[in-house]
């Protein structure tokens, strides 16, 4: 039988949970449209309209996972890892309109002082099947992006949690406003809650903007490359290093030097041991270019583009 590989592994991480994610959304949109027509209730004819945009962020995960799968091609020579991030980037943007839309629905309800009058019992119902799916939902999300090390379905599994803390809120934002006679409490801890989706958001799209800039702010894989590097005997001042993140996979360039009386199939070798070297140290690593100088040609020329060196840490 043949063994899966790393990336084979993933996208059936990846389709796990983008099936385990659309049968759910799908069994709670339906339950929260019947439950909305059963109490006439726009809130919860929101929330079902919320969780049908989970089910097709289910839908492109699900497609994601067959496009990551690819190999590289003559179109695509560093394969097709950055399809993930890209979808990622939109769910980033879709829960950013989502808190959006909480934040402006509250705002609007405290000009009109339109208070909540009570809670009616098939809310209550369709609210707590809400909390109990979702819960599920973030739980094997969070299980299955772990396992596969995916932005997309990490990132769905933050808005499956964001969505129990929305149901919750609501709950207590109306239980409150009935309790304490203050039904201004209400569209307040719908605001804060809706501030809270936007923030986390923001911070997902910058970590992807991160990636797709090519850029890397974690010294210690530089650290690990540059004493994978230098542990290499006849191997000196690495240099000029470049690290950048395909999706869950990095990406390396790295200038050594080596003795100039070497020949070229030595100083090959060399080359060859050092990125053993540091596909030991790093995990994870699609592609490793090593270039070979001689001992003390660290002389650039200054349109040379900036790579790191072990004294930028």
């Amino acid at each position: 039988m043949k063994r899966k590989t790393t990336e084979e592994k993933r996208a059936h991480y990846i389709r796990t949970a983008g099936a385990i994610s659309l049968c759910g959304n799908l069994a709670l949109t339906t339950v929260k449209l019947a439950f909305a027509v059963l109490a006439s209730s726009l809130a919860l004819l929101g929330d079902a309209v919320d969780s049908a945009t989970d089910v097709v962020i289910s839908i492109v995960t699900l497609i994601i996972a067959g496009v990551i799968a690819k190999p590289g091609d003559k179109e695509h020579p560093w394969g097709h890892a950055r399809a993930e991030t890209v979808a990622t980037m939109i769910l980033a943007f879709i829960i950013f309109l989502a808190g959006s839309e909480l934040v402006i629905s509250a705002v609007k309800k405290l000009i009109v002082k339109d208070a909540s009058e009570g809670i009616a019992p098939v809310a209550v119902i369709a609210a707590l099947i809400s909390i109990a799916g979702k819960s599920f939902l973030a739980l094997s999300q969070y299980t299955l992006g772990k396992k596969a090390n995916s932005d997309i379905v990490k990132a769905n599994a933050q808005n499956m949690r964001n969505d129990i803390v929305l149901s919750l809120a609501v709950l207590l934002g109306l239980a409150a406003s009935i309790l304490f006679k203050c039904p201004i409490l209400d569209p307040l801890v719908a605001i804060l809650v809706g501030l809270w989706v936007i923030k986390n958001a923001v911070e997902l799209f910058k970590d992807l903007n991160m990636e797709l800039m090519d850029g890397n702010t974690d010294s210690s894989l530089y650290k690990k490359l540059f004493e994978a590097a230098s542990s290499v005997e006849g191997v000196t001042n690495p240099h000029r290093a470049r690290i950048r993140k395909l999706s869950s996979l990095w990406d390396i360039s790295l200038d050594i030097e080596v003795n100039p009386s070497m020949t070229i199939f030595e100083a090959h070798e060399k080359a060859e041991q050092v990125e053993e070297a540091i596909r030991k140290a790093i995990p994870d690593v699609y592609d490793i270019m090593v270039h070979v100088e001689p001992e003390g040609s660290d002389q650039h020329q200054p349109e040379e583009r900036f790579g790191l060196s072990p004294e930028h840490l």
